[in-house]
Parts: structure tokens; C-alpha cells; sequence
């Protein structure tokens, strides 16, 4: 069976494989890249590698966060995906870039490919997005994006933005 592929211009989106794990430490590793995100860095490439041998979105809900690869070097440079969140019944949008590929534009191209599929293939009908108010490159990302910020809440003690979008707003 072929592995799930997205295809964009640059870059391709596919499930988190075992090598990847080096990658994914050395990505939250990096306190600039986790700095909005409430996560922890990994403490060992064999904690990253656990992680991606029990993330269990695809089997449970048919779609989550994907590894973001450059085509060109066909090196991991982050994650992006729709992740199902079960218990609010929701479907956000997540991104996260090793800083050497900061301000590219890879983010929202990979975001962009990801509410593509997920709005067409997949059938999901609202995706939302959240960011730390102090997170002004992801903010932009969402906007560039076309969603609209409908609230604001807490973010793990943090003031943050909600953004949403819905199916029926990119026809």
C-alpha cells in the first residue's frame, strides 16, 4: 500500500516516520520554536522517536499532524496538519517550522495544502485555528489563510487568538 502523500509546490506533507525523530528533537529542541507553543522540548532523539510510535491520530480519526518535507532536499523541516481534538469536537489547523525555514512562506504553504484537503477530500466543515497574541508570525499565517478571528481565550495562561473557517467561505 502507497504511503498518504500531499503534494505542494516546494514541499510534501506525509505521516510521521521513525527518522523523522532526530528531526523532531532538534526542532522543539530550539526554545524560539516552542516558545508559543506550551509543549516541552524532548529530552532525547528516543523520547521524539516514542512519540511518533504512539501518535495514533491517522488510525483514530483518518488525518493529524503530518511531517512537512522539502521536495528539493527531501529533509523534514517541521509538522502541519488538521488535528481532531475529541472531547471539544473540533479540528484545528497546527504548524510548526525549524527556524532556518522561518519566513519563506513554507507555513502557510503547507497549512494552505493541508485546509485544501481537508475542506475537499476529508469533508471537514470548520477548521480553527489558535495562537499565543504574541505569536505574530503564526498570527499572519492564519490571516494569510482567510480565517477571521472570531474570539480570544486563554492559551495555557496566555492571552490568545481564536480563528476559524469554514468550508463554505473558500467557494
Amino acid at each position: 500500500m502507497q504511503e498518504f502523500r500531499l503534494e505542494a509546490t516546494r514541499l510534501y506533507l506525509r505521516p510521521f516516520r521513525e527518522e523523522d525523530a532526530e528531526g523532531f528533537f532538534q526542532l522543539n529542541a530550539d526554545p524560539e520554536v516552542i516558545r508559543h507553543t506550551g509543549d516541552a522540548a524532548f529530552r532525547s532523539v528516543e523520547e521524539a522517536r516514542t512519540f511518533i510510535r504512539a501518535y495514533d491520530h491517522y488510525q483514530k480519526y483518518g488525518y493529524g499532524r503530518w511531517s512537512i518535507v522539502l521536495k528539493e532536499t527531501d529533509v523534514f523541516i517541521g509538522f502541519c496538519g488538521p488535528k481532531f481534538h475529541p472531547d471539544q469536537q473540533w479540528t484545528d489547523i497546527g504548524f510548526r517550522l525549524a527556524r532556518q525555514y522561518w519566513g519563506q512562506g513554507l507555513a502557510t504553504e503547507a497549512a494552505k495544502r493541508c485546509l485544501d484537503y481537508g475542506f475537499g477530500q476529508l469533508g471537514i466543515e470548520r477548521i480553527v485555528g489558535r495562537a499565543r497574541q504574541a505569536n505574530t508570525a503564526s498570527i499572519r499565517v492564519l490571516e494569510k489563510l482567510g480565517m477571521l478571528r472570531t474570539g480570544s481565550f486563554d492559551f495555557e495562561g496566555h492571552p490568545g487568538y481564536w480563528y476559524e473557517i469554514w468550508a463554505n467561505d473558500r467557494k
